[in-house]
């Protein structure tokens, strides 16, 4: 697994000191904040359910995915932030909560215009680029990425690779297209042509793990 290049936390949220039982935790909350995500996605293809992506999204996964391991799970950040070995400089924590919104008035405003893929990567990229957390901005946006690309295929995606865990899985490419898109971002363009790439290409990797599934279960 590629080291955590971007990595970004609060050291005085830390709850937990042991290693190992933070990781324990991490595991189990890596299971549970899938499990919201399957149970939004389900909430959210009912008809009479129509989505619309919130800002109590974002807290709501971020807070699963954080719980008992911050104090600020499920919080925005209160103040400035680093990402190590990037160059972006995330905003300052006052413009957050603005920004937040205008990423989720973007997604619905282009719901039906643009590409799952490109809302996906859209999402992907630019909760990152706000960094709106203490810890835990890499999880949270690949968990409201997925969700939204979920809810846009209509479907909880079949299979056991799914597009965060081969993130988890290599994480550089990832990485490679944070930064394109960011270099983008300071030129005053929206280029999401590595995310979309990466996007589509885990998505199909995710989609033909099944096939290969149910082919080796027909033998």
């Amino acid at each position: 697994m590629a080291d955590e290049t971007r990595h970004s936390k609060a050291l005085d949220a830390e709850i937990i000191k042991d290693p190992d039982e933070l990781a324990r935790k991490e595991s189990f909350n890596v299971v549970a904040q899938y499990r919201a995500i399957a149970e939004m996605v389900e909430m959210y293809l009912e008809p009479e359910r129509p989505f619309k992506l919130r800002p109590s999204h974002l807290l709501h996964l971020h807070r699963v995915a954080l719980e008992g391991i911050s104090s600020y799970a499920g919080n925005f950040r209160p103040s400035g932030i680093e990402i190590g070995k990037s160059k972006h400089e995330p905003p300052p924590a006052h413009r957050v909560p603005e920004l937040v919104e205008d990423l989720c008035d973007y997604i619905n405003d282009k719901w039906n215009e643009k590409s799952p893929i490109h809302l996906a990567a859209y999402v992907m990229w630019r909760l990152n680029w706000i960094h709106p957390f203490t810890d835990g901005n890499g999880r949270t946006s690949r968990a409201v990425s997925y969700l939204v690309l979920c809810i846009r295929l209509h479907a909880l995606l079949p299979g056991n690779v799914t597009i965060p865990e081969q993130i988890e899985e290599d994480r550089t490419p990832y990485y490679q297209a944070l930064e394109a898109a960011d270099e983008a971002c300071a030129a005053d363009r929206i280029d999401l042509t590595a995310m979309k790439e990466l996007l589509a290409a885990m998505l199909a990797k995710q989609l033909h793990a099944i096939y290969e599934e149910s082919a080796c279960g027909g033998e």
